[in-house]
């Protein structure tokens, strides 16, 4: 007789256990398993996040009421999204919402939390790195890599999973508020820089979301930083062809390379369609062209503005409608809209395929993010990453490589024994303005803190204020949404002037800090909340403030702090030394320093043409034959510092241009390379940058595109060679039939240290 076998509790549970709460079977099969137990309801809530929209968001009160937890997230959800706690509270919620949608609802579904990240993590106590537009100024796609790979690990272990991460729209008009997101003007850089922010966020080049690291979004596709009047969220109208060479590259890079795991459309439309409801786009172009196997997710109401904005949908309903239909599967940041899908569904408006698919996707990133095995995050070792050392260090050297020196007449670097008074005055020299989407760091340094840190107690350092930008601050961190500005009057401000005027009189040398804050240059998403401009002169009082300190006849450094270019045409006359810091988080009194007074060489280069006047926009290095030929009655048509510049403490030379082959066939390749010598005195870093031309073509072509860059360190007298190779991408183009080709004939290869052409050496490619 056979030995009968007892069975435990633990076996009959393992027994029972669905499929999809198995760890050893693949995600794909989980996947399918929990799909077919969900109800059509359990299935759309998949599709839609959940945020109450405020700074308090899901509070305890909330948290401890089950009625209000149950209503909210009895059926599951894809996301919760955005919420500004500190630390310890981020974590003790999250894993309280956490704990209920594992506990609570019926499968247990495992929620993800959304976060923006573009230069640090936008909560509290974290590490603040450079603005998007400043940190791009370094050229260094490795440190990008790193600083977004630190964000990620910030954010995981307070229990993100999902950053609404990289802005990669190549911005064409700097009166937009929200160039200070984006890493410039140019297609090529904004590629390989955003590459390599995707792989920081998410640890890999294959899509994996690495442990420790989070799904990245690339956004907004597409045309967003070239709207109509530089007003977000306006109309881009332009033509295929600008689409094609210098909006979606970028993505296409980013798509080919690095897998992210989502794509968000942009708010705006092109010619008359809004992006949220472009089938071309969302699915000709992004799933079948580019083959992107992503999530396709709207950015906050972008939905609702199909009716309530462009007036391209009925109601709600419609909405929901289109935009579904049109490739957009999931509903940010809540469900106004994708709460009809059920109703859509059962009237045959939209396919049950889609909806499987879109809660496919977001099942299966929950899976591999390991959410239904570890679905909590641990304070202390929130608290760890968060306070790590390094991280600070990191921030410090991204802002160290990023600020660019416009000019210097041979008045830097400072000595640090010279000047026995030192005056620091202006509205940027004591705050530390962070630019929008920042967290709040556990520590900053001012200006006007790092120059006292620096000189000790070999010099005094004096202060004033100089003039005030806006009062309502901008700090703490959020504030920067609160939709009121109120500005200082102009008789306040010129009692700071004169009290100034005061304070640099008594100094040997003036820094005068000044630009932007956080109001004057941001996201404007509503009449009432503002951030685009049609000038790009200094705000308010500045320029007064600035002809008054010159009026004393002392040296004065200028530091400029700001989110887009400013036109500081009296300065570059007038100031012999200008330096552009843009926003530099949480070190940029420290990295400040470091390069006023030498400690550190200067290497960055401006990632956007600065122009003399908004009247001269457009303005950009990569402009057609045709434009910028004639001056104006008023003004010349040379911008005020271009694409590519900055200097450094030495001199660099570089020499001997040569093409390893001179002539090659349509789909070869060849290598150039050029000799950089350091003839200074100081040891330096110089980044080389090559640029092509067509020379002729079959369509107009630029009059110059980057195509290559490094970034080199030299010592004194030390020479270099640098090596770019030239493939058929770099020569490609869309032809007159729209066909992404290398038309034969005369290519020339430019390389130097800008896109002005006295920078530049030039050799002639031949392609037959």
């Amino acid at each position: 007789m056979a030995k009968k076998t007892r069975i435990g509790k633990k076996e009959i549970n393992a027994l029972n256990k669905p499929l999809y709460k198995n760890p050893k079977l693949a995600a794909s099969k989980r996947v399918r398993d929990l799909l077919s137990r969900m109800t059509i309801e359990e299935k759309v809530a998949q599709l839609m996040g959940l945020w109450n929209g405020g700074i308090e968001d899901y509070n305890d009160e909330f948290l401890n009421d089950p009625e209000k937890m149950e209503a909210a997230f009895g059926k599951g959800a894809n996301s919760i999204h955005p919420a500004f706690w500190g630390l310890k509270e981020t974590v003790d919620q999250r894993n309280k919402i956490q704990k209920y949608f594992v506990e609570k609802t019926r499968l247990g579904i495992p929620v993800i939390f959304v976060d923006e990240g573009q230069h640090g993590m936008m909560r509290r106590d974290v590490t603040a790195f450079p603005q998007a537009i400043g940190l791009a100024c370094s050229w260094d796609s490795d440190l990008f890599e790193k600083v977004y790979g630190r964000i990620a690990k910030e954010m995981r272990t307070r229990g993100t999973h999902h950053a609404l991460t990289p802005v990669i729209d190549v911005c064409r008009d700097p009166r937009w508020g929200r160039v200070e997101e984006t890493y410039g003007e140019d297609p090529y850089l904004n590629g390989i820089l955003s590459c390599a922010a995707v792989r920081g966020l998410q640890g890999s080049s294959d899509g994996t979301i690495a442990p420790g690291h989070v799904a990245a979004t690339l956004k907004h596709l597409t045309g967003h930083g070239q709207s109509e009047g530089g007003q977000n969220q306006g109309p881009a109208n332009y033509s295929l062809r600008v689409l094609r060479d210098y909006h979606m590259p970028p993505f296409r890079m980013c798509i080919d390379n690095v897998k992210p795991a989502s794509v968000m459309p942009s708010y705006n439309e092109v010619d008359g369609v809004p992006s949220h409801s472009n089938k071309w786009l969302l699915k000709d172009i992004l799933r079948k062209e580019w083959g992107f196997e992503g999530m396709v997710v709207s950015d906050y109401y972008g939905v609702d503005q199909l009716f309530n904005k462009h007036c391209v949908a009925e109601d709600i309903k419609d909405a929901a409608k289109t935009a579904f239909n049109s490739g957009v599967q999931f509903e940010f940041p809540q469900a106004n809209c994708y709460k009809y899908l059920p109703e859509l569904l059962k009237e045959g408006k939209i396919k049950l395929t889609d909806i499987d698919m879109a809660v496919s996707q977001i099942l299966e990133l929950k899976f591999r993010l390991g959410l239904f095995e570890n679905p909590y995050v641990d304070l202390k070792t929130a608290v760890r990453v968060s306070r790590d050392p390094s991280s600070r260090e990191l921030a410090l050297k991204a802002a160290r490589e990023s600020i660019v020196l416009l000019k210097n007449d041979n008045l830097l670097p400072l000595s640090k024994n010279k000047y026995k008074k030192i005056a620091v005055i202006g509205p940027c020299a004591k705050d530390v303005f962070f630019g929008g989407y920042a967290g709040e760091p556990y520590q900053k340094i001012s200006l006007f803190e790092g120059i006292k840190n620096k000189v000790g107690k070999k010099s005094e350092v004096l202060f004033a204020q100089g003039c005030k930008l806006t009062t309502n601050a901008t700090i703490p961190f959020f504030n920067w949404k609160l939709d009121e500005i109120k500005f200082p009057t102009r008789e306040e401000n010129i009692r700071l002037i004169n009290d100034a005027v005061k304070v640099a009189r008594k100094a040997e040398i003036i820094i005068l800090a000044i630009g932007e804050n956080e109001h004057l240059c941001r996201e404007a998403w509503a009449k009432t909340h503002i951030g685009d401009n049609m000038t790009l002169d200094l705000f308010g009082q500045q320029d007064e403030l600035v002809r008054a300190i010159i009026t004393l006849g002392k040296p004065v450094v200028v530091y400029l702090m700001n989110g887009r270019p400013l036109s500081i045409n009296y300065i570059e006359k007038n100031v012999p030394a200008i330096i552009e810091g843009w926003y530099m988080g949480q070190e940029t009194g420290t990295a400040a320093a470091d390069i006023i007074f030498g400690d550190v060489n200067p290497s960055g280069k401006l990632t956007i043409t600065v122009p003399k006047s908004a009247g001269q926009l457009p303005m950009y290095y990569n402009f057609k034959p045709s434009a910028q030929i004639n001056e104006y009655l008023s003004q010349d048509n040379k911008p005020l510092y271009y694409f590519g510049f900055g200097l450094s403490y030495t001199q660099f030379r570089f020499s001997n241009l040569r093409l390893e082959k001179g002539k090659i066939k349509l789909n070869s390749s060849t290598k150039v390379k050029v000799d950089v010598t350091n003839t200074g005195k100081k040891a330096g870093e110089e980044i080389v940058q090559m640029y092509i031309r067509d020379k002729v073509s079959s369509v107009t072509r630029p009059v110059k595109e980057l195509k290559g860059f490094k970034r080199i360190s030299l010592n004194p007298k030390e020479t270099k060679s640098v090596t770019f190779e030239i493939k058929p991408d770099h020569l490609a183009f869309h032809n007159i039939d729209m066909k992404y080709v290398v038309e034969p004939g005369e290519f020339e290869i430019m390389v130097g240290n800008s896109s002005r052409d006295e920078n530049l050496s030039r050799i002639t490619l031949r392609v037959y």
